[in-house]
């Protein structure tokens, strides 16, 4: 199972990041993960949302661009080595790990970590082959 990202380009300007807050509040959609990388002039907002489409139009509408982009969301146990766990996998497997980052969101005793895969097909695979659980919504 995969599930939609939103990358939204910024400008590297302050108030920016708000902006975006803002604009998601008031379309009453919920971050369930988030995360920024920045360099001197711009930054990518990765976001994953509860209602993927809604956030989407109401970004664009707010005169943001958006891109989305499916990835792998792995709930694995909240234990010290799980991460490395899979990643052993990956790299046993030759698939390379774009970036990752972790949601909040989660059963208790449990955590999600975001995969972006250069090969997502086979990622997500090996994510099966092996027993992995991944979500497909928040």
């Amino acid at each position: 199972m995969e599930i939609k990202q939103i990358s939204v380009f910024l400008e590297n300007n302050a108030g920016r990041l708000a902006e975006v807050t803002r604009v998601l509040a008031e379309g009453k959609i919920n971050i369930r993960a988030i995360s920024i990388a920045d360099t001197a002039d711009f930054g990518i907002l990765r976001l994953i949302v509860d209602k993927t489409d809604e956030a989407v139009k109401a970004l664009n509408a707010g005169g943001f661009t958006t891109r989305q982009t499916s990835v792998a969301a792995v709930e694995i146990s909240d234990t010290p080595g799980s991460l490395a766990g899979v990643m052993e996998l990956f790299r046993g497997n030759s698939v390379n790990i774009e970036y990752l980052y972790a949601s909040l969101e989660g059963q208790a005793g449990k955590a999600v970590v975001i995969f972006k895969l250069e090969d997502h097909e086979k990622g997500l695979s090996i994510i099966k082959e092996n027993g992995l659980s991944t979500i497909d919504h928040f």
